[in-house]
Order: C-alpha cells, then structure tokens, then sequence
C-alpha cells in the first residue's frame, strides 16, 4: 500500500496529517508513506515524521534498521484574498492592495503552474504512483489534487473549518471522499460536487500529547514553565507564526494583568522581534522566574504549555480549537476575519452559540484592548465559568478522528484494487 501524504502552508494542516500518518502506519506497518510539504514547513515535517519512522518490510525489521517516512518538497502558489473588504479599505490600504492581490498572486498562479507540472511528472510514473493521496487542505495541496485529477488517482480530502478553503472548494468535485470536522451534510450542501463523493463526518486529528490534565499535573507544568502554582495562568497564543492584533493587545494590557496573573505570550516567530520590549517584564532572579511573565516566539511544547493554562487566548483555526479542546481549557477566541471565508469567525460563533468559548472581534479587540481584559479577569475570578467554558469545549472533541481518516483511506485502497 502505497500513500502520499500532503500538507503545508500553515502549522494546523501539517499537525492532522501527521497524526494520520501516525494512525495509518499503526494499522498497516508496512505501508509506504510520502509526505509533501511547502519549502518553509519542510523541517518541521522531518522532525515529526522521524519521531514516527517505520521499517518497510521484513528484511529490515529483523536487521533492525529502519526506513524513515520520506518527506519531498513540493511547490505551490498561494492566492490571496481578503474577506469582507470594501472599495474604502482597497483605498486605504493600496499598497497591500497591490502587492497582495495583484504582485503576489500573479506569483502565487506561476507557482501553481510549476506546482501541477512537478506533480504530474512525479505522480506520472507507475513505479512511483500512490494508491490514494490524502489531502489536509490548503494552498499545498491544490497543484497535487489536480494532477490526480487528470491522472486518475483517488484522493481523500479532510476540511477542518466550518466552510471550505478555496483549495478543497476546487478540489470536493473529484474526491473519493470528503471528511469533515463539522456536518458533514451541511457543508456537502455548500459544495458543487459531482459524481459519487461521499462526504463523512470524523472531526480534526490532534496528536496523542493533547489530552485532559489533571489538577494536579496542571500545577506539576506550572511549575516546570516557571510560574507561581497558586495564580492562575493566562496563555495568548496567535499560532507558531503569530498574531500582530493579540500580541499589541497583550503590550496594553500586561501590566494591569500581571497584578493578579501569570501570563505567557508565545509572540510568533515573525512576530517576536517586534515585541521583544515586553521582556522586560520577564524577571528571573537567582535563576528563578519572579516576575509571571514568559515570553517565547514559539513552543515546541505547546501541549504542556496550553496544558498549564487556565485562560487561553487564541486565534480561532480549527486544528487549534481542537488541540484546546481535548485538553479541556476555558478559551477567549479572537477570530481573524480578513481571512478568506471569514472561516475563523464562523468556527468562533458555532462554539459561542453553544457555550463552548468567549470570542471578541479583532477589530473590537484592537480599538478597546480593555474590553478583553475584562473578559479574562472575570474568567480569572470565577473557576466555575471556566470549568463550564472547558466541559463545554471538550465535549465537542473527536474521539479517534486520525484513526477513522487512516480507515477511509485503506477502504479507498481495498475498493480500487477490487
């Protein structure tokens, strides 16, 4: 069994993919596993498929040596969009008009162009052919669908949002299958589909290391991050590439919040240096953090860090609501609605309208940063809202989404070779 895995363009499609790959090679050992991805997640893809590398075969089991699951760059073009902009806001702003909308996307179709064509001509060959391609969505993948498309090789795309990406939106028509981590009847809805696609609900894959913790190992990860174990912990998180809006929110509101909480920022690897002013608000003494204050662009731990937390806030991407909710937390989403689809705002609604997390505008957020401040002290004050907030939010985690998805896969398999 032969299976391309691709992902890429942003931290919350490389996650999923990995867990699947994780389930699939626990469930066939001796399937053959690529992975495509971005020039600029390519690392991150080496490390964590290495930490999941399988033997291929008998010969190499009994040697002991192992084949590690091969990981290729591929190329890809993204197109931008901005979601909900007005003839003012183009006016305003026309110099990211015009380097977004028209420069980098006339960049972004050339780099389609050449993404399809190294597709095509890898998949092209029958010694190299997959039996089935997962798609996790995104820029990444649209290229590589289409060349399946044209070469006839089944693919299975996953949409983790509450509305389609532009990419899978381009690609549903011609999926085997399409899983999703909402209604999978309300979205097959959205969709022009054609044929026979099936359209199954499974729920975004989150790796093993995002579960409930308990109080006790909540004040153990406290403690190791640093912090005083008897204040509670707010966590502001705009993903591994950051988000500018919390972060020069955060700047208004430390000092006020640092009078009765600990706080951790992870400011986002393109975001870091501008806020590096903030560590003078992290003070260690004698080795020892004294100040409550940490901040990091980005944590590799982000499972131990989001599980010491008691307040998080964050951006409103569904691989990260489902990391959060897994782990049980109290959440103040800040979904950011520029993005195409404005998919972040209905993913944030849906969990408001059930009582699963507090959202606040972006906008809202940047004009009046006290008003978030107040949303997190009365979080802060009142351990029963949070807990009401948590239960809320776990209840809608997926159980075994990674192993349903390695499922569809293989019965995508079994039923071409019948």
């Amino acid at each position: 069994m032969k299976v391309l895995v691709v992902g890429g363009g942003s931290g919350g499609h490389i996650t999923p993919a990995v867990a699947v790959v994780r389930e699939l090679l626990r469930k066939k050992p001796r399937a053959r596993v690529e992975f495509w991805t971005d020039k600029k997640y390519y690392a991150n893809v080496m490390k964590l498929t290495n930490e999941i590398g399988v033997a291929w075969g008998e010969e190499e089991r009994m040697s002991g040596k192992r084949q590690y699951i091969r990981v290729r760059k591929v190329l890809s073009g993204k197109f931008r969009r901005y979601s909900g902009w007005k003839l003012s806001d183009y006016l305003e702003h026309p110099y990211v008009a015009f380097r977004d909308l028209i420069v980098l996307n006339i960049v972004g179709f050339f780099g389609f162009i050449a993404g399809m064509i190294q597709s095509f001509f890898r998949l092209v060959s029958k010694k190299s052919r997959p039996d089935v391609v997962f798609l996790k969505g995104g820029f990444v993948g649209l290229p590589v669908g289409i060349a399946c498309r044209l070469l006839r090789i089944p693919y299975v795309v996953h949409e983790s949002d509450a509305v389609f990406g532009l990419a899978n939106k381009l690609l549903v028509r011609k999926a085997k299958v399409v899983a999703t981590s909402w209604d999978a009847e309300e979205l097959a809805k959205t969709s022009s589909r054609k044929g026979k696609t099936e359209f199954v609900e499974v729920g975004v894959p989150v790796a093993p290391e995002f579960k409930k913790v308990s109080p006790t190992r909540q004040a153990q990860l406290k403690k190791t991050f640093g912090y005083d174990v008897d204040r509670p912990l707010v966590i502001f998180t705009g993903g591994s590439q950051g988000a500018q809006h919390i972060n020069i929110s955060v700047r208004e509101i430390l000092p006020e919040l640092l009078k009765t909480t600990s706080v951790g920022l992870v400011a986002g690897r393109t975001q870091y240096e501008e806020m590096i002013d903030l560590k003078k608000y992290e003070i260690y003494e004698k080795a020892k953090l004294k100040s409550n204050f940490r901040m990091w662009a980005f944590n590799p731990a982000m499972h131990e860090l989001l599980g010491a937390a008691d307040v998080i806030v964050s951006r409103a991407g569904a691989t990260t609501i489902a990391e959060m909710a897994a782990l049980s937390k109290a959440v103040i989403l800040v979904p950011y609605a520029a993005l195409p689809g404005g998919h972040q705002v209905k993913n944030a609604e849906r969990l408001q309208k059930i009582g699963a997390a507090e959202q606040i505008a972006d906008n809202e957020m940047v004009e009046k940063p006290e008003k978030l401040l107040e949303m997190i002290q009365r979080l802060v004050r009142s351990p029963k809202a949070r807990r009401e907030l948590a239960e809320k939010l776990h209840e809608t985690t997926a159980n075994n989404a990674a192993e349903k998805l390695a499922a569809i896969l293989i019965k995508v398999v079994d039923g071409e070779d019948r």
